[in-house]
């Protein structure tokens, strides 16, 4: 049903909604019989209607306050029948979000299209070798680009998924449109749209079925004849967003509700009464952050969603191609798609963007649950991501709080 159509449904329903509905009705079909259209019918036809039924209150005591009243509900009904066709719209907008945003092909552009798609195109090339020319600068600057045994100066091919059909390489980065580009690439491995949109399988799963894990000997070779992309976003932003999608709102008896659990259990004070755990289930952004910093100190092995991305991919020590960002990932990928050829099988799509993408006041107001303290150990934790990508943590500082009462480390 479209929203006209919605609209016009509301207004009719506002309008019998009466005590009155027998005479309503009989002037109703009155009004149908003589200009011979149905309910959805002309706007000469509504006014007609309106006009009879005001008739018929004016001439019992001329708008009676029963008559005030069903008018004052009708205008309540509808004002509320429009606002939720606007939530309805916006919330179709946000939607649309995850529908492929397909490359229209350069034979059905007009001439200023493709001057437009051009110059965009071009605008893209340039910022995208600036990103490889100050990522190459940093890593010498900071020495990353020297080979060693610890994880920022060995490749890390363990992470990349290979196709060699399509001469793509690509590092998976949860957390930055990871969703899109697995699906993206299980596609590109042979899967049907129809069988990925079925399966039951896990999406890394299916991927690895027709990705092996190369060794560094082999991610070395096929980079010689093959593109080679990420996609990085603001440390704090993707490490929130891992926060909210892994353990705030993670599933029943999965592997991070279980790791929340932990972490509630450990760093959550129970009453002292029932010794119950109060609050929620899953634990609050500075109980995971106390924990994860707990982690990162006692050199553990960290969660894929939160490792950074200077360990993960190591992109000192990997040659990338593309650059790409989440704040411009619109005009990266693009670029991307049709400097590999792979458009008649990939298309421009964001998969759980409603979900990704989160305002910068939002983002604040979890850091500031956080300690100064807290937020400095976190840049510290991810501070070559910050220094290669060229991001900066200082609108974060000091919009913490002096202390707080979890313990700094709890975990052996």
């Amino acid at each position: 049903m479209s929203v006209n159509k919605k609209y016009t449904y509301i207004k009719l329903t506002v309008k019998i909604f009466s005590d009155n509905r027998n005479d309503f009705n009989e002037s109703n079909q009155s009004a149908i019989k003589k200009n011979g259209i149905g309910p959805t019918g002309s706007v000469e036809f509504k006014k007609k209607v309106r006009y009879e039924y005001r008739k018929k209150c004016a001439h019992r005591q001329k708008m009676t306050p029963r008559c005030h009243l069903l008018a004052g509900v009708r205008r309540t009904v509808l004002v509320a029948g429009v606002l939720a066709l606007v939530i309805l719209a916006l919330s179709n907008q946000e939607d649309t979000n995850d529908v492929h945003q397909v490359i229209v092909p350069e034979e059905y552009l007009s001439p200023e299209e493709k001057l437009m798609e051009q110059n965009v195109m071009a605008d893209t090339e340039v910022r995208l070798a600036e990103r490889r020319k100050f990522l190459a600068e940093k890593c010498s600057q900071e020495g990353l680009d020297r080979p060693g045994n610890d994880s920022l100066h060995r490749p890390n091919a363990w992470e990349f998924l290979v196709n060699r059909e399509h001469h793509i390489i690509w590092c998976n980065i949860f957390k930055a449109a990871s969703t899109s580009w697995m699906y993206n690439f299980n596609l590109l491995a042979g899967y049907s749209p129809q069988f990925l949109k079925t399966s039951k399988t896990v999406p890394m799963t299916l991927a690895r079925q027709r990705y092996p894990r190369p060794t560094a000997e082999e991610l070395a070779r096929y980079l010689n004849d093959s593109i080679s992309f990420l996609i990085v976003r603001h440390p704090f932003e993707r490490l929130l967003s891992a926060y909210r999608d892994k353990l705030k709102q993670s599933l029943p008896h999965t592997y991070h509700s279980k790791i929340g659990a932990s972490i509630v259990s450990h760093y959550r004070p129970r009453d002292p009464k029932t010794g119950m755990i109060q609050g929620p289930k899953y634990p609050l952004f500075e109980e995971f952050v106390a924990w994860l910093l707990c982690d990162w100190k006692a050199g553990k092995e960290l969660d894929m969603h939160w490792t950074p991305v200077a360990n993960f991919c190591t992109p000192c020590q990997v040659r990338f191609d593309v650059i790409a960002k989440f704040e411009t990932l619109h005009d990266d990928q693009n670029f991307l798609i049709k400097q590999a050829r792979v458009g008649h099988i990939v298309k421009p799509e964001w998969k759980n963007s409603a979900r990704g993408v989160q305002t910068k006041d939002v983002i604040k107001t979890y850091y500031a649950r956080l300690t100064n303290k807290n937020i400095e150990e976190l840049y510290e934790m991810f501070k070559y991501d910050f220094i290669l990508f060229d991001y900066y943590p200082d609108e974060y500082f000091n919009i913490g709080k002096e202390h707080n009462n979890l313990a700094s480390c709890r975990f052996s």
